[in-house]
């Protein structure tokens, strides 16, 4: 009887702070990737949607495969790029990786994102 007496009394309320003091530390990891990496790359993503809203004809943009090109035409899905002369290929707007910055020839990366 004694056993079931131990069971009901008042110290076992403190195991269930104790219970909530234990996922602290799971708290406090999952605000830690929130900032370093979350963050970051929803930022990030959203830059390059913005991005790729406002790309206009004559600007020079690299593809996510590499080829350097400069936009002759746009629609709201397919961006002709011209990459030599008299050369046209028609890519989706998802297929932009940047800008190329001219002094360099590689996508430029902004700082702090």
């Amino acid at each position: 009887m004694t056993g079931v007496a131990y069971a009901a009394s008042p110290a076992a309320g403190a195991g269930a702070g104790a219970g909530i003091a234990s996922f602290i530390p799971l708290i406090l990891i999952f605000v830690v990737f929130y900032f370093l990496l979350i963050r970051p790359q929803q930022k990030q993503a959203k830059q390059h949607q913005q991005f790729l809203g406002d790309l206009k004809t004559g600007n020079k943009v690299i593809t996510k495969g590499g080829i350097h090109g400069t936009i002759t035409g746009l629609t709201d899905s397919v961006i002709t790029v011209e990459i030599a002369d008299n050369v046209r290929i028609k890519l989706s707007r998802a297929a932009i990786a940047g800008p190329v910055d001219s002094n360099t020839a590689a996508p430029i990366k902004k700082a702090g994102g």
